[in-house]
């Protein structure tokens, strides 16, 4: 079983259904239902996985200038806040705060976008940390500033075909392995091919450990769960959020500067 659920599932989340299954089968051995329990003695294990990918804020970059303006906004709206894909895709104006004090609002009740037996849908997020202040560097709030005026009458920050809703399939498909990919008559080499979208959120983490952010805050900007002891006793202030955003521009001034291609993921339409 262990085998068969690894590929597809998070280690963690194998683990918690290997234990339910247990415990399920013991109280059919206290039912009297079976003989014993076969899970009783089985031992987990777990190989290291390979390292995933990240990329640099060139490669960032280069891909959104492969992609449409409002795709490519959402490419570099996830490596300069980490969000997860249904957290973005589900991201709505009135959570999305520009003027003073600029800042993301994750949602507890629909802060985050899921598909569900193919029907898109808004619900909670991943887990009760995933809700949380996502506050934005100066160059990234203008750029969505940009993108609202540009788009007046959304009630989604990122959207698809005719308004619609994004489906993480197809922007695959459509847009961000395209992007990969590249395209010699335009110049573009091939880029990252083994990077997943997901994989921006450990680009996001790479950078700010480059930059000294402390833990306590990269697991707070990721929604991640406090974990150990130092995690507990520590806590995020506002010089350390000050000191991040700070970074973040520096990172988009000395290596960054979005440049579109007008021609770029024309044919893309990820809804």
């Amino acid at each position: 079983m262990n085998k068969k659920l690894r590929p597809n599932l998070a280690d963690k989340t194998v683990q918690d259904i290997l234990v339910l299954f247990s415990m399920i089968l013991g109280e059919a051995v206290d039912e009297g239902l079976i003989g014993a329990n076969p899970c009783r003695k089985l031992r987990i294990s777990f190989e290291d996985r390979p390292e995933r990918p990240h990329a640099s804020s060139d490669e960032v970059d280069a891909l959104a200038g492969r992609m449409t303006p409002d795709a490519g906004l959402m490419t570099i709206t996830d490596a300069y806040t980490g969000m997860r894909w249904g957290e973005l895709a589900g991201l709505q104006w009135i959570r999305t705060y520009l003027d003073e004090d600029p800042r993301i609002e994750i949602d507890p009740n629909f802060g985050a976008l899921h598909e569900v037996r193919g029907r898109l849908e808004l619900g909670p997020p991943k887990t009760p940390a995933s809700v949380r202040t996502i506050h934005l560097p100066p160059f990234l709030a203008g750029l969505l500033r940009d993108h609202r005026e540009r788009n007046p009458d959304t009630r989604f920050v990122f959207t698809g075909a005719n308004g619609g809703l994004h489906r993480r399939s197809n922007f695959r498909r459509r847009i961000w392995l395209p992007a990969l990919a590249g395209d010699k008559d335009r110049g573009w080499a091939p880029l990252n091919q083994g990077m997943h979208f997901h994989d921006l959120r450990h680009t996001y983490e790479t950078w700010l450990i480059e930059d000294g952010v402390p833990r306590i805050l990269r697991l707070v900007r990721l929604g991640h769960k406090r974990k150990d002891t130092d995690d507990l006793y520590s806590h995020v202030t506002d010089v350390m959020v000050e000191s991040m955003l700070a970074a973040l521009q520096r990172r988009w001034e000395l290596d960054g500067g979005w440049t579109w291609d007008e021609h770029a993921g024309q044919e893309a339409d990820a809804a």
